[in-house]
């Protein structure tokens, strides 16, 4: 039975990745063309969120959120945990009125066709080289204070092992907020893993389904002055990590 699971799951991935690159071919002189001029990546953000819709459509994933909270007056953080590709897939698509950009790893510009959308649309963060890093958080700040809000994966990447426990956060967003006085929005994913794992996990888990997601209460700009940066970033993990060990009680 696991055997079938597997090759199931294998038939799957195979059938996102022929969507997934069939549909970014078809926007992508769209979406590029737009992109020439910054002055339009809010038009550009609109067709992330039509093509997060269309994804999830033809891929026969459907939403549940099972917390939904008011959204604070924008800009804001956005801060989440990361368990899947799904994460950022369907991103534009649990919040979709408030136009973001995701700081992300550079990563992604070596990924063909990505790396277009990301270098012109988000923010690449060079892990690696502290000044790039740094200038990256520069870079986000200039965003804020344009309107945009912000995404944020804390925990850097995927978890390679105990998939979904959370990775301790790295401190990039929380210093960002300090600095902005911007109030922060957490997000918790609790089953993308169950519904697409890494494909590197060749015959690990995909199907199609129900995303859960969980928007919780916003941190008011007031409360994140009255924090230090480390009890910020501990609320947010605490925050997060809640529904996780609810509905995976084995990483606990």
């Amino acid at each position: 039975m696991k055997t079938v699971v597997g090759i199931l799951g294998v038939i799957w991935k195979l059938y996102i990745a022929i969507v997934f690159v069939i549909t970014a071919i078809f926007l992508y002189p769209i979406i590029a063309t737009t992109l020439i001029n910054p002055k339009n990546k809010k038009t550009a953000f609109k067709m992330f969120v039509f093509w997060s819709w269309m994804f999830r459509f033809l891929c026969l994933y459907y939403v549940k959120k099972l917390k939904d909270s008011k959204l604070p007056r924008g800009p804001y953080l956005i801060v989440a945990n990361h368990i899947s590709y799904l994460d950022i897939f369907l991103m534009y698509s649990y919040i979709s009125k408030e136009p973001f950009l995701f700081l992300g790893k550079s990563e992604i510009l070596t990924y063909p066709l990505i790396k277009t959308y990301f270098k012109r649309m988000n923010i690449p963060v060079f892990r690696h080289n502290r000044r790039k890093a740094v200038e990256s958080l520069i870079q986000a700040s200039r965003e804020v204070k344009k309107g945009w809000s912000i995404m944020i994966f804390p925990e850097g990447g995927i978890p390679d092992e105990n998939n979904p426990k959370m990775m301790e956060f790295k401190q990039g967003a929380f210093k960002l907020a300090k600095n902005l006085k911007v109030p922060i929005v957490p997000i918790s994913f609790t089953n993308n893993h169950k519904l697409f794992s890494d494909p590197s996990n060749f015959f690990g888990p995909a199907r199609p389904g129900i995303s859960h997601v969980y928007i919780h209460e916003f941190i008011t700009s007031e409360e994140i002055e009255s924090l230090t940066q480390e009890e910020l970033s501990q609320k947010c993990f605490d925050i997060i990590n809640g529904p996780i060990l609810e509905e995976n009680p084995e990483v606990r």
